[in-house]
């Protein structure tokens, strides 16, 4: 409590925590009335103990004035000569103009990253024998050159005009610095933030190559939760493999602790979830408290789909994928898929224009894919057909090549009965995982709910005969609609080689090879994805003030709180700090309003007082489960998404992606060209490089 009347001077400590006082409790207590007071000042008391305190704090600041000028003097006369002799000897003409060169070629380099420009502009091959043509990089070296670049030009005047001015190692070689200079600018933030979470995306085609996309969350100096790209890491097929160099990247090569990890989520292509769930396991045995959960931007019934070890399935994704792929890339081809929809739903405007809408967005994204795909299945075929047998040329080859194999593919009885299965089987999910992306409220409730989940489809599981029976039958009521006999798959009915079981039936096949496994996986993978650990941190979501205010303000977060016990600064005083908390929104004005997400709990202005509250919520905030409130931080995937998007594989670049993604981050050239200098202090001498001449095909070698 602060006295303001008081002539003392108070100060709070750093683990002070704000405690509500009844000041009213002496008045109905007798005994406290003969209790001693404190003795009423003077004002000329009041002046000397001011003064005091006055000559005391000069004193004290001189003797410490002295101190730091007694020890700068020390270690003045320790260093001797040594630092002087730096400073005094400056660099020669020759150093100078190597690092005002450096600085050009790595400031040309940082543009071809932030604008998206190969370091190739033509491959090798197409070339005639003998031609000689400039890459990107030479070219815009030489623009700079011609625009008045004068430590470039002096540098290259007497070069040849077949010469590489850089050569492809040395690009490489900058460019993996430029690369580590600006990933070192996000970890910096990353590690001065203490936690975070690591979060990967699909693997993706680098130049040939398999990479996965690693993102890092973790909450700013502004309490603001930021989602940021730090680079790809080479995908390997043995899962075990990958760990080691997961971990061994992690930590070595980026330098950030995995000790301060409280979370890891990996988005992955249908097949890939069975090796990440590896490289989960491993990470989870050396550091426990790194929570497998799923990651915000993925649907749960999305997830858990490309996650089911059926080949079926994956082939069914894949050509989903490939559906939507057709049809986001020819808006004639929408308006196509439009005029379907409207004349097979003319007696359900309503049900048609949502479908519509529907086929306009990421459709294949969504927690309710499967049920949407099922309406859409005869609009699609449909429509596929009549774009694949139009004899007009209304339609270029390749869309009606495409039409045509997609068209094969949605009416192979295959892919039919895998769809109504999943669609089926998700359904017990859909409503869970919907909340898991809704507001704070809405996960903190999902956490409970997850039980009566998992009894759904333990139930199911009992009574598979039952459920697949009447799922199957819908199967083959869509397949009649589409005019597709209902058969085992080819590719079965030869692995058998006339030794096929007579009394096995299409509908017992689908069971054992698809319905059974699909189920018993799925159980499996919520209960590791929603461990004990993930749930109990979903349970601390009641430190949100609006879901406490829903449990009317009777919550318990200190007991699902211990997990994260050693991340308190002052853990000793959770309780009463808690309670104050509560008191803090229980009793607050009528005109206030209950913060609804940790974002705008973060953000109050006396949440600093709050020191424990304060560190549950950061580390609540950077599980990959919640998500990013404010768009503009969550731009690290939306600019990895778009610069997949718009380079080809072959041109891409694990380090110009790097520069392009995070364009906004600073960059310091100086230092930039210091790392290159120490790290590559023997420059190669062009002198003693040797090419052959281009017009007459001599050796010859060039002038320094």
């Amino acid at each position: 409590m602060i006295c303001r009347s008081s002539p003392y001077r108070t100060v709070l400590r750093d683990n002070a925590v704000p405690t509500i006082f009844d000041l009213t409790s002496h008045l109905n207590n007798p005994h406290s009335r003969h209790r001693k007071r404190i003795k009423e000042l003077s004002e000329d008391e009041i002046r000397t103990l001011k003064q005091q305190k006055i000559n005391e704090a000069f004193e004290r600041e001189q003797a410490t004035q002295e101190l730091n000028e007694s020890n700068a003097q020390n270690a003045v006369s320790e260093e001797g000569g040594e630092q002087q002799e730096e400073k005094s000897v400056p660099l020669t003409l020759e150093e100078r103009e190597n690092k005002d060169y450096l600085k050009s070629l790595f400031e040309i380099l940082i543009l071809m990253g932030k604008q998206n420009i190969p370091l190739d502009s033509h491959n090798a091959d197409e070339l005639p024998e003998g031609i000689f043509t400039s890459d990107n990089f030479q070219a815009l070296l030489e623009y700079r050159i011609n625009a008045g670049d004068e430590v470039l030009r002096k540098r290259f005047e007497m070069t040849a005009v077949n010469l590489e001015y850089c050569s492809k190692t040395q690009q490489k070689q900058m460019l993996e610095i430029c690369e580590s200079c600006i990933r070192e600018e996000t970890l910096r933030e990353v590690r001065d933030s203490h936690f975070f979470s690591i979060v990967t995306d699909e693997v993706v085609d680098i130049a040939g190559e398999e990479h996965l996309p690693v993102l890092v969350r973790f909450v700013d100096d502004s309490h603001n939760l930021r989602e940021e790209f730090i680079g790809f890491l080479p995908y390997e097929a043995d899962p075990e493999i990958l760990a080691v160099k997961f971990h061994t990247t992690i930590t070595e090569k980026w330098g950030l602790n995995m000790e301060y990890c409280r979370g890891q989520a990996y988005i992955v292509s249908s097949g890939f979830a069975s090796k990440m769930k590896v490289v989960a396991t491993r990470l989870l045995e050396k550091y426990p408290q790194a929570v497998y959960t799923l990651c915000s931007s993925c649907a749960l019934n999305v997830w858990l789909a490309k996650s089911v070890p059926v080949v079926g399935v994956s082939m069914a994704l894949g050509t989903i994928e490939e559906v939507r792929c057709l049809f986001s890339r020819s808006p004639q081809l929408l308006v196509e898929l439009d005029n379907t929809i409207s004349a097979l739903f003319q007696n359900n405007e309503e049900k048609g224009n949502e479908l519509k809408e529907i086929c306009r967005s990421q459709w294949t994204g969504r927690h309710d894919t499967f049920e949407v795909l099922v309406d859409l299945m005869q609009a699609l075929v449909l429509c596929l057909d009549a774009v694949s047998n139009d004899s007009t040329v209304r339609w270029n080859n390749f869309i009606a090549g495409r039409a045509f194999v997609l068209s094969s593919a949605l009416t192979d009885f295959d892919f039919i009965v895998t769809i109504v299965i999943l669609k089926n089987i998700l359904s017990f999910t859909r409503a869970f995982g919907k909340n898991l992306q809704g507001q704070t409220s809405d996960i903190f409730f999902a956490a409970s709910s997850l039980t009566a989940v998992l009894h759904s489809l333990n139930e199911v599981m009992e009574n598979i005969e039952v459920y697949h029976e009447f799922w199957f039958e819908e199967a083959t009521n869509l397949a009649a609609k589409l005019d597709v006999q209902i058969k085992l798959p080819g590719k079965f009915r030869r692995s058998q080689q006339g030794n096929l079981d007579a009394e096995l039936t299409s509908e017992n096949y689908y069971k054992e090879i698809l319905s059974v496994p699909t189920v018993e996986h799925i159980i499996q993978e919520l209960k590791d994805i929603f461990s004990e650990q993930h749930l109990k941190a979903l349970k601390c979501l009641s430190l949100v003030p609006s879901v406490m205010g829903q449990l009317k303000f009777n919550t318990s977060e200190e007991h699902h709180a211990d997990m994260y016990k050693n991340d308190l600064p002052n853990p000793d005083t959770l309780s009463a700090e808690l309670h104050c908390w509560r008191i803090k929104w229980k009793h607050r004005g009528k005109d206030i309003e209950l913060p609804a997400t940790i974002y705008e709990a973060l953000h109050l202005p006396d949440i600093k007082y709050f020191p424990n509250v304060y560190a549950l919520l950061k580390v609540l905030c950077i599980l990959p489960v919640m998500k990013v409130e404010n768009e503009k931080y969550e731009v690290g995937r939306k600019r990895l998404k778009a610069y997949l998007k718009n380079t080809v594989t072959e041109q891409r670049s694990s380090n110009l992606a790097l520069l392009n993604i995070n364009i906004d981050i600073k960059h310091d050239l100086d230092l930039m060209v210091d790392t290159y200098i120490k790290l590559y202090p023997v420059e190669e001498n062009p002198s003693n490089r040797k090419l052959n001449d281009c017009r007459g095909g001599d050796k010859i070698q060039l002038p320094v």
